[in-house]
């Protein structure tokens, strides 16, 4: 029953954010037109730096589809771990309001680590 619930959650989160990162690429979903002006003003200078939104955007295709094939989920957690500690930070300074939903998808991250450890103890020794 753990794992049918764990699988189920990694694959809403593995397509929540396959999504995102083909939206960083091609650009399909509407911008919010009443976003706060920090957030306006924050996704803008990332746009300035040429490299950094594929790079996101490629990160998180990767680690989403890792993330939803089980044998590949424990890489797939990593990769996204860095992802998002910063859409946390981004939402915890910009819009706290709105923590729920990036609270959720990192709990989830966490617990693939957790229930994964094992085979990150190589990578520590």
């Amino acid at each position: 029953m753990k794992r049918t619930i764990q699988t189920i959650l990694c694959v809403i989160v593995g397509l929540m954010f396959i999504n995102s990162g083909l939206n960083k690429i091609f650009n399909y979903l509407p911008i919010p037109s009443d976003l706060p002006e920090a957030v306006t003003r924050d996704n803008a200078a990332m746009a300035e730096i040429a490299w950094l939104l594929p790079l996101i955007a490629v990160a998180e295709i990767l680690g989403g589809i890792l993330l939803i094939v089980p044998k590949t989920r424990a890489l797939g957690a990593v990769v996204l771990f860095p992802v998002m500690i910063g859409i946390i930070l981004s939402h915890l300074t910009t819009m706290p309001e709105t923590l729920a939903l990036p609270a959720a998808f990192f709990a989830v991250i966490l617990w693939v680590i957790y229930d994964n450890r094992e085979k990150y103890m190589p990578m520590i020794r």
